[in-house]
């Protein structure tokens, strides 16, 4: 499976996002602090920009994400703000919202490794895309494990759980109560960018 190996807070500097919003709050990169571009971004770039910043946050690859936008485009209401409330119901990321995980890169691959049941059953794809009613909980096996015992004793507890998404009171599972909306995105992105670089 291929994966972005560049470092964190680098290309968060490039996209112009918060290392926050990928779950590493601690992370910093004092190189060019407060540099601009020398060149103003033509309007390529700039919609370049906002699908790279999609991709890279939730951690999805070319292929994947035209699928997605290809979903969006047939579903009801704006494209851009289907794509993303599509690609906001990937397990890894709910796992990630839920504070089961620090960072969605763990969520991914703690997924990958079977930790995860959805409605009672054992789910290991990390796009599989949750929906209204399902319950998704660390596996039976999975909560003797030191990575799951420090989440259980509060570890990742002060992370908020989007309004779609109820946490479990102890703390290794939750419900999705309803669809993800524009609005529980955290983080500045301009959809209508990605669109028109799409609607080419």
């Amino acid at each position: 499976m291929a994966k972005n190996m560049q470092p964190i807070a680098k290309r968060c500097r490039t996209l112009g996002i918060s290392p926050a919003v990928m779950g590493y709050s601690k992370k910093t990169s004092n190189k060019n602090p407060g540099g601009k571009m020398r060149r103003k971004k033509s309007e390529y770039s700039l919609q370049l920009t906002e699908k790279q910043k999609v991709k890279f946050i939730y951690g999805i690859m070319e292929k994947q994400f035209r699928s997605y936008y290809e979903k969006a485009e047939k579903a009801e209401g704006k494209t851009g703000t289907a794509l993303l409330t599509i690609i906001e119901r990937r397990l890894d990321n709910v796992v990630f919202r839920l504070g089961l995980a620090a960072t969605r890169r763990e969520a991914r691959q703690l997924v990958n490794h079977s930790h995860f049941t959805v409605n009672g059953k054992k789910v290991n794809i990390p796009s599989y895309l949750v929906k209204v009613g399902d319950v998704i909980e660390v596996k039976e096996k999975s909560r003797t494990t030191t990575r799951f015992k420090s989440i259980a004793d509060g570890e990742t507890a002060s992370m908020p759980a989007p309004k779609w998404l109820q946490k479990d009171e102890n703390l290794l599972g939750g419900k999705v109560i309803a669809v993800p909306q524009r609005d529980d995105i955290d983080f500045p992105v301009e959809e209508h960018l990605i669109v028109e670089l799409y609607s080419k």
